[in-house]
């Protein structure tokens, strides 16, 4: 490829990834920018260069609706064919892929008990945030606790080291009572 053509595609996908920083900051951060209950619009996904399909627009809006919520491609799926939404399981993970390279998802993988891991997706909402994770149900907290952040960029200073971006996930059994897998 021509310097020139690798150039201007590097400039395109920047400038995509900018345009998804924006959406994000529209949608999410900024409430009086945008009604956070109005449904994102097909202009939101051509802004960041994505085609707006209707099983894109589906499950962007799914994501919207249920912000703060963890889900699987076949929590996705599932849900969209409870309601009726006719989107086959290899277009959620298509879609769910093209959204977390665009910035509109983050994809954390979590293990369970039983040995399996699988990847769990959830909407960017701009803001850092660690997880506690049900190593029986599966069922995902999220955190925020300014003291294992201090104590994590102290560790990373100590060793020589700035601190660029990190994830925490901790697994531990549900001591909640309506825990789907309790164990008895």
């Amino acid at each position: 490829m021509p310097l020139k053509a690798g150039l201007k595609k590097r400039r395109k996908s920047s400038k995509q990834f900018c345009m998804a920083g924006r959406i994000i900051k529209t949608l999410i951060l900024a409430p009086n920018a945008m009604n956070t209950t109005q449904n994102p619009t097909p202009a939101d996904l051509r802004d960041i260069g994505l085609k707006a399909t209707g099983p894109r627009m589906k499950i962007l809006d799914f994501f919207h609706q249920n912000g703060g919520t963890h889900f699987s491609a076949e929590d996705v799926f599932m849900a969209l064919a409870k309601d009726d939404q006719e989107i086959g399981l290899a277009t959620v993970y298509r879609v769910l892929t093209q959204f977390e390279q665009a910035g509109l998802l983050l994809r954390s993988h979590f293990e369970s008990s039983k040995g399996d891991s699988r990847a769990i997706y959830e909407l960017n909402e701009g803001q850092h945030h660690d997880h506690l994770v049900c190593l029986d149900c599966g069922h995902v907290e999220e955190f925020v606790d300014e003291a294992i952040e201090k104590r994590q960029r102290d560790i990373a200073k100590n060793l020589g080291f700035k601190l660029q971006e990190h994830s925490l996930a901790m697994y531990g059994h549900c001591q909640k009572k309506n825990c789907r897998n309790k164990q008895k």
